[in-house]
């Protein structure tokens, strides 16, 4: 019992007193905390105590694509902790290849009759992907909140990180530095953050030739395969539309026996764990991660509790974050 008051009283962050009122059904203890302390129990793998079983912790359901991507781990973490801190009950759902569907986890969830489901990176973003999954949770009037830009008919709030800016950001850091031949390496055409991001590059280059945009899978392997065709047309900074995209160029520069960033300047998008740490370390715009996962879980749990929250998109600022892998254009 003891090991258990401590277990669940620092996973909510509470003294063990607290967590023991809340399990001896004293007063004393707010609501917040305590459907936190049960939803704690909960996912330790505790039984209730008789007397609080029929109060079920509320489930939201959190869908990210991959797990490879350290962006995706990152904004688990933070709406995750979010959830919990409200008395809400994380369940992960991360899509594998030729696994369990995006679709298949929508109908899972609703059979576990879920209180809302927060999507991060889905098929929402592509407008030519199925979206007859999202249809049906509004059809039954499910909460939902979507992070990063989504189609429009859809009609759920959403938190993004600003593509406009953000590009706009990576491109002034480097014809600051003398490029004039800059590409950009994007996710697929019906991909809306990447349709964003061209669209702001257009807007702020003086010429962005056909040839300069380069699209890709969401890989390493990707963004060496398109950065290797921009370096190939004469580019000599690449803006990426995440970071590993970015790793992915400067493997491609290397392969091509040129030097990052003394030849090549290569920019990312996410600032995902571990950038600072490559080599070079990675020049990249950085999400707000924290800010937007704290408001993408305040705009679910608002639906949650019956209020009306328009169906609109809360865009947040980015920040270009310079390290080592942009330079000087080089001369010639």
């Amino acid at each position: 019992m003891t090991r258990r008051l401590a277990e669940v009283a620092k996973k909510v962050g509470v003294s063990e007193a607290t967590v023991s009122r809340v399990l001896n059904g004293k007063p004393g203890v707010s609501e917040a905390t305590r459907q936190s302390v049960l939803a704690a129990l909960d996912v330790l793998g505790y039984e209730r105590p008789t007397q609080l079983r029929g109060d079920r912790a509320r489930l939201v359901g959190l869908v990210l694509p991959e797990l490879q991507n350290p962006i995706f781990p990152a904004f688990a973490e933070v709406i995750g902790g979010a959830l919990a801190q409200m008395g809400l009950t994380p369940v992960l759902c991360t899509q594998t290849k030729g696994g369990v569907s995006e679709a298949d986890y929508v109908t899972l969830l609703l059979q576990q009759q879920v209180s809302g489901v927060v999507f991060a990176g889905g098929l929402y973003a592509q407008a030519d992907a199925e979206h007859g999954h999202y249809r049906l949770l509004a059809d039954r009037n499910i909460p939902v909140v979507l992070v990063n830009a989504a189609i429009e008919q859809l009609g759920f709030p959403g938190v993004s990180c600003d593509d406009a800016v953000a590009v706009e950001q990576a491109w002034r850091h480097l014809t600051s530095l003398g490029h004039k031949r800059i590409g950009l390496v994007l996710g697929p055409g019906d991909h809306m953050p990447s349709a964003r991001k061209l669209a702001a590059a257009r807007a702020v280059a003086d010429d962005l030739p056909d040839e300069f945009v380069a699209r890709a899978i969401f890989s390493i392997e990707g963004g060496q395969a398109a950065a290797s065709r921009l370096i190939d047309r004469g580019v000599t900074g690449i803006v990426c539309a995440s970071d590993p995209l970015a790793l992915g160029a400067i493997r491609a520069a290397r392969r091509k026996g040129l030097g990052v960033p003394s030849q090549i300047s290569v920019i990312g998008y996410d600032d995902s764990a571990l950038m600072s740490c490559t080599e070079p370390p990675l020049t990249t715009v950085r999400q707000p991660i924290e800010a937007m996962g704290r408001a993408a879980v305040e705009l679910l749990n608002a639906q949650i509790s019956g209020l009306a929250v328009q169906a609109e998109e809360l865009l947040f600022e980015p920040e270009l974050v310079v390290r080592a892998s942009t330079a000087q254009a080089p001369r010639g």
